[in-house]
């Protein structure tokens, strides 16, 4: 595995993503890893990082069930710089339009840092399914994003 710091800010980071809130995504990361070395026995080698992103989306999936059970709000962090807020709230509003699947392999890809191998993995689908699909959404976020940037 590699080194745990840095495998700690991937899962993170996707899990910020995800709740973007920075206090539920440290809980969620933390959460992550204990589920991960409690179930250390049952893992297959070489198969880490998505089995991590794996419990990480699982249990972002149920914050949300249990936010909506709940009916509370959350507020998200302000940014220090407003041009890099602008780009920010441009991409993740592209992001948002995409479908879930495309979404979801973006974020594993790109904020994730997983290879295809280990997307495939986490996703639950084949390396040409990602492969397709990652190019499909590149495509229309670059569409998306033309006359932002």
């Amino acid at each position: 595995m590699n080194d745990l710091a840095d495998i700690y800010d991937k899962i993170y980071r996707f899990c910020f993503y995800k709740v973007r809130n920075s206090f539920v995504a440290e809980d969620i990361t933390q959460e992550t890893f204990l589920k991960y070395f409690g179930q250390q026995s049952k893992i297959r080698r070489g198969q880490d990082m998505a089995y991590l992103y794996t419990i990480a989306k699982n249990l972002c999936v149920d914050h949300f069930r249990r936010k909506q059970a709940l009916g509370l709000t959350e507020d998200y962090p302000a940014e220090d710089f407003a041009e890099q807020r602008e780009i920010k709230v441009a991409v993740r509003g592209a992001l948002e339009k995409l479908d879930e699947r495309q979404r979801e392999i973006i974020v594993l890809r790109y904020i994730g840092e997983l290879s295809v191998n280990e997307t495939a993995c986490a996703a639950g689908i084949s390396r040409f399914a990602v492969y397709r699909l990652e190019k499909a959404a590149l495509k229309e976020l670059k569409k998306l994003m033309e006359g932002v940037l």
